[in-house]
């Protein structure tokens, strides 16, 4: 059982944690069923089992994710906005909602909406 995210913020460092463990279930246990992924490179993932065909792609290099720098998230009521800037210059942007039980899901996760130039 993966642990759930107490708050938005939470889930962006699972996401690290996980990605770095090689962890495709973890990854896809933080978005909500029917959830929105742009990949970041023109396809956008709808739904669990398209996020989980990313991910089984995604993780295939190995490649290790460093601790991105989060912004606050910006609440209001269920509904969360969260963005990092990861080591690269990258800048994400997600959309978490709260789920019946208080734990948080991304609804909307954009890869990158800023590229380093």
């Amino acid at each position: 059982m993966h642990e759930k995210a107490k708050e938005p913020n939470d889930l962006e460092k699972f996401f690290v944690d996980r990605a770095n463990a090689g962890d495709v279930e973890g990854l896809v246990a933080l978005y909500e069923e029917d959830a929105t992924l742009d990949c970041g490179d023109g396809r956008v993932m709808i739904g669990r089992e398209k996020i989980r065909q990313f991910f089984v792609e995604f993780l295939a290099d190995q490649t290790k994710l460093a601790a991105s720098i989060q912004a606050p998230a910006l609440c209001s009521g269920n509904i969360a906005l969260t963005s990092s800037r990861h080591s690269n210059g990258d800048v994400s942007a997600e959309i978490a909602r709260r789920q019946p039980d208080g734990t948080w899901l991304w609804v909307v996760d954009q890869f990158s909406i800023v590229k380093k130039v």
